[in-house]
C-alpha cells in the first residue's frame, strides 16, 4: 500500500498530492486552482492546488 506523500513549492505555492506513484496519463480541472491527476484506468492518482496558501488560508475561514 502506498503512503500519499505531499510536497510544497513555496517559490510556484504549489500543494501537490501524491496518492499513488503511478504515472499520470490525464488529468481533469476541477476549478482554475485545482487538477486531480489520473492514471489510465481514470482513477485518482494525485491532487495539484496552485495559489495554496491562499486556499488553505480561505478553507480554514469557511470552516470556521
Amino acid at each position: 500500500m502506498n503512503k500519499t506523500k505531499m510536497a510544497y513549492f513555496e517559490r510556484e505555492d504549489i500543494l501537490h498530492l501524491k496518492i499513488s506513484d503511478e504515472p499520470e496519463t490525464g488529468s481533469i480541472e476541477l476549478s482554475p486552482t485545482i487538477t486531480a491527476e489520473l492514471n489510465d484506468n481514470g482513477e485518482l492518482i494525485g491532487i495539484e492546488i496552485l495559489n495554496a496558501s491562499a486556499f488553505i488560508r480561505d478553507s480554514i475561514f469557511e470552516s470556521v
